[in-house]
């Protein structure tokens, strides 16, 4: 059984797409069986991936049980995906029945068993999407951004995932906070990052040691659907996500 990570944050514009699609093809280089999910229906994981989502089916078929989730599998060169498009939105509006949020869960323990990672790119926001995301995760990583606006959301998003935790979910953990676009060099980002340590203590879950510097040359491997391992191998940014790979490898995730 695959171990399913997602991604959440209450806004969005914090990297949290990027640190999928990176922490995904980190763990594909190191020979590891990964699949992602595109839970967001701007579906900005699956263009990075080189997904034409008009033309293949997506998570939107697969929750609305018009098709298994096996058969949305789309193979790329960083990972396997199941992508996603902007029908997704609606689905907000169809989910009416019992257990709606276990929607996701019910598809990823099918195929969970194919894989070593699960990665689930989860919308920005608390919405039923979200839940889904939450519910079917073994593990949550938070970016944020070394601001005062992220900071604000990581309340939130700590709300939510407790009443996910409460309802649906009562073994999801938080392997941590993570900061992206942080310069060590301005005081403004080294005291938002002490400042989310001391929130992170209050609510009894960690900041990741590892910290993630903005890297232009990881924007432009998305942009051009190429592997950010190969096309970034010499950024520092991309040094922090393996250094964050193995971070995690030693919380036992």
């Amino acid at each position: 059984m695959g171990k399913i990570i997602t991604l959440m944050t209450q806004k969005g514009g914090v990297g949290k797409t990027t640190t999928t699609n990176c922490l995904a093809a980190c763990y594909n280089r190191k020979g590891y069986k990964v699949l992602v999910v595109d839970m967001d229906p701007q579906g900005n994981l699956s263009f990075s991936l080189g997904i034409n989502t008009e033309v293949c089916a997506t998570i939107y078929d697969v929750l609305k049980g018009d098709l298994k989730p096996r058969f949305a599998i789309q193979r790329t060169q960083i990972a396997d995906i199941i992508p996603s498009n902007i029908l997704l939105s609606g689905l907000e509006l169809e989910f009416t029945g019992d257990e709606r949020e276990f929607a996701l869960k019910r598809a990823i323990d099918e195929i969970s068993h194919m894989y070593d990672y699960i990665f689930v790119d989860s919308p920005p926001g608390l919405g039923i999407l979200t839940v889904n995301s939450l519910t079917a995760a073994d593990y949550v990583i938070i970016p944020m951004l070394p601001d005062i606006f992220s900071l604000q959301g990581v309340s939130l998003v700590h709300e939510t995932i407790e009443h996910v935790k409460k309802a649906c979910n009562p073994n999801l953990e938080v392997a941590g906070i993570l900061v992206n676009c942080f310069n060590p060099r301005l005081r403004l980002a080294k005291e938002v990052y002490g400042t989310a340590e001391m929130i992170a203590q209050q609510f009894n879950i960690s900041v990741f040691r590892t910290y993630i510097r903005h890297s232009i040359a990881i924007s432009e491997a998305q942009s051009l659907q190429l592997d950010v391992t190969e096309y970034a191998k010499k950024a520092t940014g991309m040094a922090d996500f393996f250094r964050l790979v193995r971070e995690l490898s030693q919380k036992g995730i």
